[in-house]
């Protein structure tokens, strides 16, 4: 059989007991039909199993986690709390528009 997409020589291969072809050229895999649905449920025998859950936040840590997430908030705009007044900018002049 010929690859679809540069007409290489196709291999066979055994994997899990399906036989898959496959592109030595790009690297395409071709399935016949019903191949992926048992390729999937074999990978799902072999899943490994889910992590353990992480402990819930002690109430130290979730009291610190509150205060951060507060100041995070109250003091994101640095100019709001800045120590130098704010300097409103000038007008320009219509001479700025000449030179620009």
């Amino acid at each position: 059989m010929k690859c679809p997409t540069d007409g290489t020589t196709l291999v066979m291969s055994e994997r899990s007991g399906i036989e898959i072809d496959y592109c030595p050229e790009c690297r395409g895999v071709w399935l016949d039909r019903g191949e992926l649905d048992k390729l999937i449920e074999r990978a799902a025998d072999h899943a490994p199993p889910p992590p353990p859950a992480a402990p819930a936040p002690s109430p130290y840590e979730r009291e610190r986690d509150e205060r951060q997430q507060y100041h995070q908030q109250r003091y994101a705009d640095p100019q709001r709390y800045s120590s130098q007044p704010s300097r409103k900018k000038r007008k320009e002049s219509w001479l700025s528009d000449i030179f620009d």
